[in-house]
């Protein structure tokens, strides 16, 4: 679970509902687009705010940068159906952001299972982006130890109430320190942290948790079929990754014909855990794509 190092939203940025051709989305859109656009999908328990401490820096290298927060995460709402969240609708919903946005070619940035919408994203239409980060996010499903711990959730999720999962997982964590931070752990935390993850994540729908959790622990090898997409692309992550382990990263950017960058010092969260080196990787990345791909 990121914890993010900040929690007020920066100046430079404004929170509102986009709409689309599938809805309304809770986002964080900041910056204006003198040098593109990027869209910013959250993992598995994630939500928007998982990117806040990007939002500013970004935008202050010429970015507009847009974090939402996916069907039944956290303040985007869903049904109460697991079909809503299968992997079609949710690769709908991208386009359908992509398409609100109204900007030209999109940079896609997906952090863990976010990386395997947004793959998907890009399998059943390039048209919209102009390149694809992929942010500790690996080539299939998560490794056997995560796929345990996942399953366990996953069986929780069925016969408990939000509230009572939360209670199990905080008990949990208070005996594994190390699973508590689900990595590195930002410099210094916010006040009021603990109040807010609470409140994501009883405010997630239950079935998105499930059926995403079913995705993570059994998605296919699709890294063949994406490296024939024409594409820039980005593989970033921190120096250690428990969900997909960094040697598989490493194997897969090769595959893909992908820049590789590794952040020192973080784990499966640089976004939250390094913000400021995370941001300049981003902006160097976007920076080489050609302008011609980024406008209509």
């Amino acid at each position: 679970m990121s914890r993010p190092p900040i929690l007020d939203v920066p100046e430079s940025a404004r929170a509102y509902r986009l709409p689309t051709a599938r809805g309304e989305f809770a986002v964080l859109d900041a910056g204006e687009a003198r040098r593109g656009t990027a869209l910013l999908v959250p993992g598995f328990t994630g939500s928007k705010e998982d990117f806040v401490a990007l939002l500013d820096p970004l935008a202050r290298a010429g970015w507009r940068v847009v974090a939402v927060d996916g069907r039944g995460q956290f303040e985007s709402g869903g049904p109460r159906e697991e079909s809503a969240y299968a992997r079609e609708e949710l690769v709908a919903d991208l386009l359908a952001q992509a398409a609100a946005l109204d900007a030209g070619p999109v940079h896609l940035l997906g952090h863990s299972f976010g990386g395997l919408v947004a793959r998907s994203a890009v399998l059943a239409d390039a048209g919209p982006w102009a390149s694809l980060t992929l942010m500790s996010s690996g080539p299939a499903a998560i490794e056997e130890d995560q796929r345990k711990r996942t399953g366990m959730l996953l069986r929780a999720l069925v016969t408990m109430d939000m509230e009572t999962v939360w209670r199990a997982m905080r008990a949990l964590d208070a005996e594994d320190p190390t699973a508590a931070a689900g990595g590195a752990e930002p410099d210094g935390m916010p006040e009021g942290l603990d109040a807010f993850l609470h409140r994501r994540w009883v405010a997630n729908v239950p079935e998105q948790l499930i059926v995403t959790g079913r995705q993570l622990v059994a998605e296919p090898d699709r890294v063949a079929e994406l490296a024939a997409v024409a594409l820039p692309k980005l593989v970033v992550s921190g120096a250690v990754d428990y969900a997909w382990p960094v040697p598989w990263l490493d194997a897969m950017a090769e595959r893909l014909g992908a820049r590789r960058e590794v952040i020192e010092g973080a784990e499966h969260s640089p976004n939250a855990e390094r913000p400021e080196a995370t941001a300049a990787v981003l902006d160097a990345f976007w920076g080489d794509v050609p302008p011609s791909a980024t406008r209509q």
